[in-house]
């Protein structure tokens, strides 16, 4: 069996060159060698950057979603890659066969469109949010899921040919979902592999200042582009609840409320609902789409 040529790209806003350097190194030290490596300095200049490493310096900050479809453009224009690995910039493998683990299960399934690490921090802990299921259950326990974690996960070149790239509308926040909505639709799958791991310091979610905004635009967003339309109220009014229940800020309810209704009455790109027999198959896989 011929190995998989895995591409990585590594996002960065320049202010953790020394973490970057260690994730560099432990790319460097996979069995499986990647054929290329693109970094990508989002608004930001690059520190310098090991040999064969391909530095690319924005001019402004596009976001998660834009950074990332600059680093799919340029690992295209390198060569024919079969694998996109994703990866923080403060992440590290702590382990030298991710990428050739990662290249077997591509291999043997081969309707695998994403495979999703494992976050852990330096004592090994998984913190709930990062973990891809509504019953968070053991970290440790793998499984085809619904989503998939943005700091460490691989994806499928030839599933990205198919359903197209990252969403750049969504600058940051769930551009996760929606990747993989699009990707459930086609019919392809999603695997949490607990065994990949990718260290990353403990972090909190709210540490962002436009996160309540980002978060509510652009799960209105969501809805809008990839819901049936009797699915959009339901949706939106479980979250809209769950919120209200969660937020212990009033200017975080402001900010969250600014961004539904920015998500409400501003275009989101193109509207392509999922299939019915995709909703099904979330909910068979425990997490139906209305929540």
């Amino acid at each position: 069996m011929r190995h998989l040529r895995v591409g990585v790209a590594i996002l960065t806003m320049g202010n953790r060159p020394a973490e970057l350097q260690a994730l560099l190194d432990s790319v460097a030290k996979q069995d499986l060698q990647p054929a290329h490596v693109v970094v990508i300095g989002n608004g930001s200049p690059l520190p310098p950057l090991p040999h064969g490493a391909l530095g690319v310096e924005l001019t402004d900050n596009l976001g998660v979603s834009g950074g990332r479809n600059v680093a799919l453009d340029e690992l295209r224009k390198l060569g024919d890659l079969d694998l996109v690995v994703d990866l923080d910039d403060d992440g590290l493998l702590i382990s030298n066969d991710v990428f050739s683990r990662l290249a077997e299960l591509h291999s043997s399934e081969p309707t695998l469109g994403i495979v999703s690490f494992r976050i852990a921090d330096e004592r090994g802990r998984t913190q709930r949010r990062h973990v891809p299921r509504l019953r968070v259950g053991d970290p440790a326990h793998g499984g085809l899921v619904t989503t998939f974690l943005g700091g460490g996960h691989s994806l499928s070149v030839p599933m990205l040919d198919r359903i197209g790239s990252w969403p750049e509308e969504f600058f940051y926040a769930h551009e996760e979902t929606d990747l993989a909505w699009r990707a459930l639709d086609d019919g392809w799958d999603i695997r949490y592999a607990p065994e990949l791991v990718l260290q990353h310091p403990y972090t909190s979610p709210t540490r962002h200042a436009v996160y309540h905004r980002m978060v509510a635009r652009n799960r209105v967003w969501l809805a809008k582009r990839h819901l049936p339309a009797v699915l959009v109220p339901v949706y939106l009014g479980v979250w809209a609840l769950l919120t209200a229940l969660r937020t212990r800020s009033l200017p975080g309810l402001r900010a969250w409320a600014a961004g539904f209704t920015e998500g409400v009455r501003t275009p989101c790109g193109r509207r392509r609902p999922m299939r019915w027999r995709t909703v099904w198959r979330m909910t068979r896989l425990g997490r139906p789409p209305v929540i």
